[in-house]
């Protein structure tokens, strides 16, 4: 893949509008705010029933011609919290281009000691503790669908990942504060077949050493602010979804280190911010070889998982959901 940098575009300048579909979407989490190595082609800005997204997407091309579609969670300035993150305009925004798998990137917490500050991880299971001030679905009053999220990432995406990307040495010259190269944790690779789970708490505060240790015993190996609702919605609109959880920090159970600070966190996104965008380019190459299936078991999924009788539901509603499934439900 060649390297531009993306630093000298002038994305006042991209193109307003892309005609081709975009299959695969990165979405940058704390410390990600761009993909420097890709050639931007269009920068978007796009209007859902739902709102605008967090930022403008940025559409670029690899080496080979492969669009990407870009957007950075909190903003490109990281102006907003976890909390007012707009998941619900995002992940419409990314269904309009034709997005059909989502990599999410995400800074996160260890709650295990074998997960180390600088290694990234690739979570299976999700339990969720926010508390219910995040819209976390499409569906409304009047109109009501039930999605299955058993599985709560996409095993065929996880797998893709885990199947090409070396628990090991994929970052080679790398090294952490503890002398330790980057490992990218999975559930086949480094964890004997058992589930990797990440906690979603609210936030913007960090945990009490009561609740960090609370979640060690439930089996938590990472906890951050971010893959709820984002998780649930992409599951909705059909789009294969996987978070990648880059490690900043043993949260606070760990006392022989010192408390979680904002400059501990910082310090290590800065220090590692290249390793995720090294990660991306990648994996973008790898879904582009290999990713042609990716999302296709979802598609249709929400279409005969609706109770409401479409023919009683009010034509707003319909026509907010043919954003995201037109032809799915006729509008009268």
């Amino acid at each position: 893949m060649s390297i531009h940098r993306s630093d000298k575009v002038d994305f006042t300048q991209l193109p307003h509008h892309f005609d081709d579909k975009v299959t695969l979407a990165v979405i940058g989490g704390t410390g990600l705010y761009d993909l420097p190595n890709l050639h931007p082609v269009a920068r978007l800005t796009i209007s859902t029933p739902w709102g605008f997204p967090s930022g403008p997407i940025t559409i670029s091309r690899t080496e080979s011609g492969f669009p990407v579609a870009f957007l950075a969670r909190h903003g490109p300035h990281h102006d907003l919290l976890p909390s007012d993150v707009p998941n619900r305009a995002n992940i419409a925004a990314l269904k309009s281009l034709g997005v059909k798998a989502i990599i999410s990137f995400s800074a996160v917490g260890s709650l295990q000691p074998e997960i180390k500050p600088r290694d990234f991880v690739l979570p299976t299971q999700i339990i969720d503790r926010t508390k219910g001030i995040r819209p976390s679905t499409f569906f409304e009053h009047g109109f009501v669908a039930h999605a299955m999220f058993g599985e709560p990432f996409d095993l065929r995406l996880n797998k893709l990942i885990s199947d090409h990307i070396p628990s090991s040495g994929f970052l080679e010259g790398e090294q952490n504060s503890h002398n330790h190269a980057p490992i990218l944790h999975s559930k086949d690779h480094t964890n004997n077949g058992e589930d990797l789970t990440i906690i979603c708490m609210e936030g913007p505060q960090f945990s009490t050493r009561a609740e960090s240790k609370l979640y060690r015993t439930w089996g938590g190996s990472v906890i951050n602010m971010s893959v709820l609702p984002e998780a649930k919605l992409a599951r909705e609109a059909e789009i294969a979804y996987q978070m990648i959880c880059m490690s900043t920090d043993y949260d606070s159970w760990n006392e022989s280190e010192e408390p979680v600070t904002v400059e501990t966190v910082v310090g290590n996104l800065k220090a590692n911010s290249a390793n995720a965008c090294k990660l991306a380019a990648k994996l973008i190459d790898v879904v582009a070889e290999h990713g042609d299936e990716l999302g296709s078991e979802l598609a249709g999924s929400m279409k005969f998982a609706v109770s409401t009788n479409p023919n009683g539901v009010k034509k707003e509603l319909l026509e907010k959901m043919h954003f995201l499934f037109p032809g799915y439900w006729p509008i009268h």
